[in-house]
């Protein structure tokens, strides 16, 4: 397999198999050009643009087209070698999949260096490790999220919480209007973060308050009550969170004994300060509030009393996620992270692979690293759970691309799966989970949740991701409430172009300036140093706390 590095075309494309009828341009190709490929001297057709792909072989209409070593489209008319695959010639087509018994064989990567070190995180009393200590405040219905609110701005900043460095001091711009300013002066004008407003931190050792809100917890159908409590569950339990107040209505669906369940299957002994407060049975809303206010601020004071201490690194739990993607996104970013994957996961720690529609057309692949029988049938099933209600609402994951995907290289959602997919690495899968449910085995967890990135996210966090790596070719402002997320760029433009959103770089692999291993590795330092509180990752410091349970409706 040829990949960026190998050859003197190390800029101009890449193939990455020997079986695939396609080759990726890693920068502009002109008509006219011939390019040296596995498959001898090409002459393009057509200009080809950076991240696109062009035919290495003259294909027949219907015939499948590969690449990544696997089915990822279908010819829609005759193709001839050195065309540009576009969505005009070409159409989504994957592999058929069945389960069979297998024992995969794994080589794991040699991590010795690793075996002794160590990062800074909370430990919890179930023997899990934080890596921040969050107090959470939680509606169990829509109907809260104004008392959410109102905790919110009587807590956050006069505790030292508040992302006021984050608001705009929109000052002038009255001052101006006020003066008689023009429409054009007003928006020629430059406004700044200046800080302002934020108390000093009281808790040195609780890294923040995090306010979720949602849409749901009634007016729903049973099942999504019950999803959103084990959600929520979830989240109350997670090693990132020292303790929680949930707020209640009282008559919603989502009851307070339907989460109370779930925490307890969680947490069975009930070490955490979780707080309910119920509205319907306060005497007024100022009391309701004003309660739980006073019992946050106990819990606060009481989580407080933990520190940061020294754990191996089969404590990390590593969520894996890509949204913004492009045609670079399998080549650099992805298989990066696949190499940071193997490593924790050779450490004896937990990734988890999410994102299903993003699995279509590699499922027999993934269903041949399954351990056993059972894990297979699960994750089987579930794909076709989630195929069929998506075929039944007139649309399937076929449909997953975005515009920005397709403009973007790719064009069906075979192609940007087997890129996604590269982000699990090479390991064994050992666990296959529904929406909401928590990895308990470690090592590789397949975890079913839609591409819709924050509602991918949100699942993520909560079957106990303690930290997520989150890859982007087109960049992206998503990030996670209780989980600190890093972003990492599959292109060194989206990096130049975004700084303030990307954590680290993985396009000097497409520039031939690094390996896979070696960006790999990179990644598994920053990693550590995130999960240690030693490095902000931009999403925590923008606060971008993006939470959005996934109701089981159809959502791409």
């Amino acid at each position: 397999m040829k990949t960026p590095g190998s050859s003197a075309n190390v800029r101009r494309i890449v193939v990455l198999h020997e079986n695939d009828d396609l080759a990726t341009a890693l920068t502009d190709l002109s008509k006219g050009e011939v390019i040296d490929t596995p498959n001898g001297p090409i002459e393009l057709r057509q200009d080809i643009p950076s991240k696109h792909k062009f035919l290495l072989r003259d294909l027949g209409k219907g015939h499948p087209i590969r690449m990544y070593g696997v089915v990822v489209a279908e010819a829609t008319s005759f193709l001839s070698k050195g065309d540009l695959l576009t969505i005009a010639n070409a159409t989504h087509r994957a592999e058929s999949y069945h389960i069979k018994k297998s024992i995969p064989q794994w080589q794991a990567p040699d991590v010795s260096s690793y075996k002794k070190r160590t990062f800074l995180g909370y430990h919890r009393s179930n023997g899990s490790v934080g890596t921040m200590n969050y107090w959470l405040v939680v509606p169990l219905v829509f109907c809260e999220n104004r008392n959410i609110e109102v905790m919110r701005m009587s807590l956050e900043s006069t505790l030292g919480y508040g992302k006021m460095d984050q608001v705009f001091d929109i000052e002038p711009l009255v001052k101006a209007y006020k003066d008689g300013a023009s429409g054009q002066s007003l928006l020629a004008m430059n406004l700044t973060n200046d800080g302002r407003g934020r108390g000093e931190k009281l808790f040195s050792n609780v890294d923040g308050i995090k306010f979720l809100t949602h849409e749901s917890g009634c007016g729903v159908v049973p099942s999504d009550a019950e999803a959103l409590c084990r959600l929520l569950a979830g989240y109350i339990a997670h090693p990132n969170v020292g303790g929680a107040t949930v707020l209640s209505l009282g008559c919603q669906h989502s009851q307070i004994a339907i989460l109370r369940s779930y925490l307890e299957k969680l947490q069975p002994d009930g070490s955490k300060p979780v707080f309910f407060c119920e509205q319907q049975k306060s005497d007024s809303e100022r009391s309701f509030i004003s309660g739980a206010i006073k019992e946050t601020f106990v819990g606060l004071s009481e989580i407080n009393s933990i520190q940061r201490e020294p754990a191996g690194l089969d404590h990390l739990v590593l969520g894996l996620e890509c949204g913004g993607s492009d045609g670079f996104s399998g080549i650099s970013a992805n298989p990066a992270l696949g190499v940071c994957t193997d490593l924790i996961v050779g450490l004896g720690g937990t990734a988890i692979l999410a994102e299903f529609p993003e699995l279509h057309g590699v499922e027999q692949t993934l269903i041949n690293r399954c351990i056993d029988h059972n894990t297979a049938g699960r994750f089987s099933q579930l794909m076709q759970d989630y195929q069929r209600r998506a075929k039944l609402s007139g649309s399937g994951f076929k449909d997953n691309p975005s515009p920005g995907n397709r403009a973007d290289g790719l064009i069906t959602d075979a192609i940007k799966s087997a890129g996604a997919a590269r982000k699990g690495g090479t390991s064994p899968i050992v666990a296959v989970l529904d929406y909401g449910e928590t990895a308990t085995v470690k090592g590789l967890n397949l975890l079913c949740t839609p591409g819709n990135d924050v509602e991918s996210t949100t699942g993520l966090a909560g079957a106990g991701a303690n930290v997520i790596v989150f890859t982007t070719g087109l960049g992206t402002p998503t990030g996670n409430p209780i989980t600190p997320t890093i972003k990492v760029s599959t292109n060194t433009f989206l990096a130049q172009k975004m700084p303030d959103i990307i954590d680290l770089d993985a396009g000097t692999i497409i520039e031939g300036i690094d390996d896979l291993e070696s960006k790999g590795a990179e990644l598994l330092e920053l990693v550590i140093k995130v999960a240690s509180g030693q490095i902000t990752p931009h999403a925590v410091r923008l606060g971008q706390d993006d939470f959005i349970p996934w109701k089981r409706g159809i959502s791409l």
